[in-house]
């Protein structure tokens, strides 16, 4: 009898484990589809409709992203339970400065030193972790980490320009978004809030910010006014669709970070770089390199590294796990549920985020332009 209890027991501990490994499988399907779709439908409506209103158009995603979280509260399916508003509104400065920095870093700077930016991101958001949180990374974690910047670095970063201002730029952009991506898990932890209810909660408190922003930064940046765009019917379906993807893209991000860690999810977020570039070779005839070749290949071989350090590090040996003292890495990628840091009072203590690659492709060509100039 007391056998069948523990088999039944078994049984249960299988089947929630398989739920939570579909879940977690679901998230990062859901944030790559949704994040390449919104990089190539955003491609499109500035390069072909010249919309280059970029800080504009990511209001308009936080307009319609938390349209929804407000329909859904009011259908039942999301609760609204209580987030203090200064938290909120600290969360929000952040990100609105992240999305603000990385469009006037990639005006700046040449668009290799914008990836050079981007890429430092994961060491950065390592430093905030150890800091904030106590969290330390094993010598297979940080080797896993660095084949996949030298991956993604080969494929990405060409052209080398940075001028002071942009450099200054650069650093607020890259501080800013990690500590931006870290206080997702942490505002989760902190309130025990879903994903959803946060987002919920911030995303109206960011489109309106970025509303009143976007036009001014969009005219000091592009010289144009987004009262004077005349554009055809379809590309405001380009923007419709834009909007319909940042929705998934947004929960997405927020499922991604609140299940696994700030690290992570930068991690295998240069995935969605290496299907963008591939995607580009594919459907827009990009011209492809061995070099670009190489940098796919090492980037997808850290990635794979990384996921089994992280799960080596989940399953520690036995004499370590038993020290006192001892940290493995924390937030693991395969872990069935997300750890964070320390609980303790404060936003730092427990453990949108918004990637900006959408956002960003309104500079592009324009500021390649002044580069090459």
């Amino acid at each position: 009898m007391g056998r069948d209890v523990r088999k039944g027991g078994g049984d249960d501990e299988a089947a929630k484990s398989f739920q939570k490994l579909l879940g977690d499988v679901g998230a990062w399907a859901m944030n790559i589809v949704s994040s390449v779709g919104i990089i190539l439908v955003n491609k499109q409506l500035m390069s072909n409709y010249h919309f280059t209103f970029a800080t504009t158009l990511t209001a308009m995603h936080f307009s319609m992203t938390g349209l929804m979280g407000l329909i859904s509260q009011s259908l039942g399916y999301v609760t609204s339970k209580h987030v203090p508003f200064f938290d909120l509104l600290w969360f929000s400065l952040i990100a609105n400065t992240s999305i603000v920095g990385m469009n006037v870093s990639l005006m700046l700077n040449s668009v290799g030193f914008y990836q050079i930016a981007k890429l430092s991101m994961i060491p950065a958001t390592c430093l905030f972790e150890h800091l904030l949180h106590g969290k330390t990374f094993n010598r297979e974690v940080k080797g896993s980490i660095l084949l996949v910047l030298m991956g993604v670095g080969i494929c990405t970063v060409t052209d080398f320009h940075v001028r002071m201002g942009g450099f200054f730029a650069a650093v607020i952009a890259v501080v800013s978004t990690s500590l931006q991506q870290i206080f997702i898990g942490a505002l989760q932890k902190k309130h025990s809030v879903t994903p959803s209810e946060l987002l919920s909660k911030t995303a109206p408190l960011q489109a309106c910010s970025l509303l009143l922003l976007g036009p001014f930064v969009d005219y000091l940046l592009v010289g144009t006014k987004i009262t004077d765009y005349q554009g055809e019917f379809s590309a405001f379906a380009f923007i419709l669709l834009s909007c319909a993807l940042a929705i998934f893209c947004n929960l997405s991000q927020y499922l991604c970070i609140g299940r696994f860690s700030a690290v992570s999810f930068q991690v295998i977020g240069h995935m969605k770089t290496v299907l963008v570039l591939l995607m580009g070779w594919t459907l827009f005839d990009t011209q492809i390199t061995m070099k670009n070749v190489c940098g796919v290949l090492l980037a997808i071989v850290g990635m794979i590294c990384y996921g089994k350090a992280t799960e080596r590090a989940k399953h520690p040996p036995m004499d370590m796990a038993s020290s006192p003292g001892k940290k493995g890495e924390l937030g693991l990628l395969l872990s069935t549920g997300g750890e964070h840091g320390k609980d303790g009072p404060g936003i730092l203590n427990g453990s949108s985020a918004y990637d900006g690659d959408d956002e960003e492709m309104g500079y592009r060509t324009k500021g390649r332009r002044e580069n090459e100039d």
